[in-house]
């Protein structure tokens, strides 16, 4: 198809939420950060076929880290320790693979669940370092769009909501749309 050229009534405006994670999580902070990304996961997200709800941020400093693979037999062995390069890295969310760009594990293919690098200002990442310090907090991934033709993941700097929590949003919620129904029938 002829680039600038959509199917009559096709949208171009990908958004790829993770709603679970308002539910989860109250949200305190959000922040817009770029990805680095590859051709087929591009394509891939453009065409809708990503999941976020799996997914979480790690602030990673750029220390030693003693790696772990497990063996077919089960058991964990250390491997040799790795350098992280410092920055924020998006672990566990699914961009499925891309069918035009070949077969499965081939070249043009991506591994679907790879780590993927974030791109912030630095002054962010040490804001984000200090947040996450705290006790329960962590960063999640909320929401995956286009903007100006650049993926963008918004992401939350997040503390886990117990279950009386989650009702209390729950019941909250209800009574909203309680009181909005009432206006709309007065009105």
């Amino acid at each position: 198809m002829a680039k600038g050229r959509d199917k009559p009534g096709a949208s171009r405006d990908v958004v790829i939420e993770n709603r679970k994670a308002r539910y989860d999580y109250e949200i305190l902070s959000t922040l817009e950060v770029g990805m680095k990304l590859l051709g087929s996961e591009v394509k891939s997200i453009r065409d809708g076929k990503a999941s976020l709800g799996e997914g979480y941020v790690r602030v990673e400093d750029g220390t030693r880290r003693i790696a772990a693979a497990r063996r077919a037999d089960g058991r964990t062995v250390r491997t040799a320790p790795r350098l992280a390069e410092p920055g924020l890295w998006l672990h566990g969310v699914n961009i499925a693979e891309y069918p035009p760009a070949g077969p499965a594990g081939s070249a043009g293919q991506h591994r679907p669940t790879r780590v993927r690098l974030l791109l912030a200002h630095k002054r962010e990442l040490v804001k984000l370092a200090r947040e996450v310090e705290a006790k329960g907090v962590t960063i999640v991934p909320l929401k995956l769009y286009f903007k100006n033709g650049k993926a963008k993941l918004l992401i939350g700097v997040a503390r886990g909501r117990t279950k009386g929590d989650k009702r209390q949003a729950i019941a909250k919620r209800e009574t909203r749309r309680e009181m909005d129904r009432a206006m709309s029938r007065r009105a």
